[in-house]
């Protein structure tokens, strides 16, 4: 093998810690249900607009938003592209932060993430709202429940209700890269260094 090949080898290996490291992980703080406890009903997002739901967080930053979506029209090829507003004071209050936008395929149905590019500063304590917002596609569904969150309610056309929106909210934490592994990557490329310098004496 030669030595550049073997380089790009050993350095792959040694930063596979730092890969899997850097695939981060989701805290979550306030939801409404989970994974394994989809919504009972759903809600037209478009008809129902404003829509939303209250929420009171015990972390200081909001990363993300999870949602349970779903397309009306299944077969049009239309999709949708869906995006999430964080709001203080009311459903229609100042909007603190804006997710990255998220296209949802034709006919899709289930959970996504709403990722905000920066994490949006909270208050612990204190009731925030969201918002979903179709900026393309035709008609869909948010899923729903009974009551079961008690830090906050659904809103439907601007007003309370007294179920709640299918959410999970937190933050995504990405560590930073391994220590050890950069260690290790310089002690690599130091030892083949010094092996190509004694191949070839002659080279700076």
């Amino acid at each position: 093998m030669k030595p550049i090949k073997k380089l790009c080898l050993l350095i792959q290996i040694v930063l596979i810690p730092c890969r899997v490291q850097a695939q981060g992980t989701f805290v979550y703080d306030q939801q409404s249900s989970d994974e394994g406890h989809p919504g009972e009903t759903i809600r037209g997002i478009q008809v129902s607009e404003p829509i939303g739901q209250s929420f009171t967080p015990s972390l200081s930053a909001v990363g993300f938003i999870r949602l349970e979506l779903g397309d009306v029209n299944v077969g049009n090829g239309l999709g949708a592209t869906i995006y999430l507003n964080l709001r203080t004071n009311s459903i229609t209050g100042p909007i603190m932060g804006t997710t990255d936008p998220v296209f949802l395929p034709d006919g899709f149905g289930g959970f996504t993430n709403f990722f905000f590019s920066v994490p949006v500063s909270v208050t612990p304590g204190m009731t925030y709202y969201f918002r979903p917002e179709v900026q393309l596609g035709d008609a869909w569904v948010i899923g729903r429940f009974v009551p079961n969150y008690p830090g906050g309610t659904e809103y439907a056309n601007g007003q309370p209700g007294v179920n709640d929106l299918w959410f999970r909210e937190g933050i995504y934490v990405v560590p930073e890269p391994s220590g050890l592994a950069l260690v290790g990557c310089g002690i690599v490329i130091c030892g083949l260094r010094r092996r190509m310098k004694r191949r070839n004496p002659c080279d700076p």
